[in-house]
């Protein structure tokens, strides 16, 4: 595998990882605000979709054609970031889906050292190469994989990118408990020996 096509596969990847956050769950739980800045499942899922449409599309003279509103001048500030209740869950998926696939478009078109523009950074970073915006928005979507995994947990519990994950332990809800106990002393510990 070439490097292009190495990091397509991982961008591909991680884009799994963030969509199957908001499997099985609820309307409320897809959307609920699990941080004190807000931050939710399927405001990830939207948010990554509307960025990487921008960074493969405009940043490369091959616009989508598709409209985000959230980004139109005079728009909510953040409005990338949550889902109105007159936003459906499938329209959010569907962008999702439309993105990946004019993004991978964009970068199975253009060789590595395409030139781009990206027009919202500041003069002396706009200009770029797909092999850098591919790596930036590999590293954008595993942030927010990351991001959404633990929402997830809090959600419902969930760890791991899949049930049945091999890198979580299969311990039960006692043992889990146990362990969480050990880190909590071990920082009690750290900050009393730190004063």
């Amino acid at each position: 595998m070439d490097g292009k096509a190495t990091l397509l596969t991982y961008l591909r990847n991680r884009r799994e990882d963030l969509l199957s956050k908001v499997e099985d769950l609820s309307e409320y739980d897809a959307r609920r605000p699990m941080t004190p800045t807000g931050t939710n499942l399927l405001g990830l899922v939207k948010h990554v979709a509307s960025v990487q449409l921008d960074y493969f599309g405009v940043t490369f003279g091959r616009p989508s054609g598709r409209e985000l509103p959230w980004f139109a001048d005079g728009a909510e500030p953040d409005g990338d970031m949550w889902v109105p209740a007159n936003e459906s869950r499938e329209e959010i998926m569907e962008l999702h889906r439309f993105s990946a696939e004019h993004s991978d478009a964009t970068i199975e078109a253009l060789p590595l050292d395409a030139a781009g523009v990206v027009p919202w950074w500041n003069e002396a970073k706009k200009n770029v190469t797909l092999h850098q915006i591919l790596v930036h928005m590999c590293v954008e979507t595993a942030r927010h994989a990351g991001h959404a995994d633990i929402l997830r947990e809090l959600i419902d519990g969930s760890a791991g990118q899949r049930p049945g994950d091999l890198n979580i332990p299969g311990k039960s809800t006692e043992e889990w408990a146990a362990y969480r106990a050990r880190i909590e002393q071990a920082a009690v510990e750290a900050d009393h020996s730190n004063r």
